[in-house]
């Protein structure tokens, strides 16, 4: 916002209250109520007002609370934002961010927690963004601020109290569209994002006790894919394991699973077993303890997959 005055953000208790989770903590006493603007709650509108203002020359940043609440303005997000740039010829690009907080572990009420990026991968001409660490958090958010077209920005609960690391100082960007190897290995892969990916680490610690080497692939980006990375890795550990918060029928990890059979099924030495919540709503409280796949269940995959 200091190095660019067309960014705006605006979103439901952004300005005075500094965000739910105090993410835009600061930025409406420094920028003031014309750059920080609380909306009424309604999705609809704030995906919708992005658009217009993008058009007009803005660069907005908007936040939608939490992104199962993300369908109450699903037309305005993919019917309409993401095909800006298509629907008029190249014309017009809309560069927007939208901002959203998902996934367990806060024990959250209904609707809160649900990992619905599947939903929004399926949208061509939308970017989805899903880091794990502070770092990248940092250095992905500026580059979709920054990016001509629209991304949705998707934020782990878990990752705004209970993971730590350090952070560059300055003004600095990570690339989107690129993975990173969270963790080198040579018996299994194991692909994740967001928050499954600390889980991911964890169960790959609890596998180097029993003699397994595990590479953990933090795709960061979803779309776009970084295909080279998945086929690197996986062409060099014969093996692989896909995590994701989601139910287990069309989420993200199935798109994986089909990028892997193409770019390295002649290297796999077993079958791609996948790891993922139930077939079943979200559930609210302590239950979510048993949806949400912890690092045992990603455990049992890999030791599994080393036993095909």
């Amino acid at each position: 916002m200091e190095r660019d005055e067309r960014v705006v953000v605006f979103g439901e208790d952004v300005g005075v209250t500094g965000g739910v989770f105090r993410a835009t903590d600061g930025l409406f006493a420094r920028y003031g109520q014309a750059r920080v603007i609380d909306t009424p709650l309604a999705e609809g509108v704030i995906a919708g007002a992005a658009i217009g203002l993008a058009i007009a020359g803005w660069v907005p940043v908007a936040e939608i609370q939490f992104l199962g609440f993300a369908h109450n303005g699903f037309n305005q997000v993919v019917d309409q934002l993401a095909r800006v740039r298509y629907r008029s010829a190249g014309r017009f690009s809309a560069q927007v961010t939208l901002r959203a907080p998902y996934g367990g572990g806060v024990r959250a009420p209904e609707l809160h927690s649900d990992a619905f990026e599947a939903h929004f991968t399926h949208a061509p001409g939308l970017k989805v963004i899903a880091p794990s660490t502070p770092a990248d958090a940092k250095g992905l958010l500026l580059a979709s601020i920054r990016d001509p077209d629209p991304v949705l920005f998707l934020e782990p609960l878990r990752g705004y109290r209970q993971v730590k690391g350090e952070v560059p100082a300055g003004d600095y960007t990570v690339e989107l569209g690129e993975a990173s190897v969270a963790r080198e290995g040579s018996d299994v892969t194991v692909i994740a994002w967001s928050a499954a990916v600390q889980v991911a680490l964890q169960a790959a610690e609890d596998a180097q006790a029993q003699g397994i080497s595990v590479e953990v692939l933090d795709l960061r980006s979803l779309v776009p894919l970084d295909v080279k990375a998945i086929a690197a890795s996986v062409s060099k550990t014969g093996r692989a394991v896909v995590v994701q918060e989601a139910p287990l029928t069309s989420g993200f990890a199935a798109e994986v699973v089909a990028t892997i059979q193409e770019e390295a099924f002649f290297s796999l030495q077993a079958p791609i077993r996948r790891v993922a919540a139930p077939d079943v709503p979200y559930p609210v409280q302590m239950l979510e303890e048993h949806y949400v796949p912890n690092a045992e269940r990603v455990l049992e995959a890999i030791v599994a997959t080393t036993r095909d």
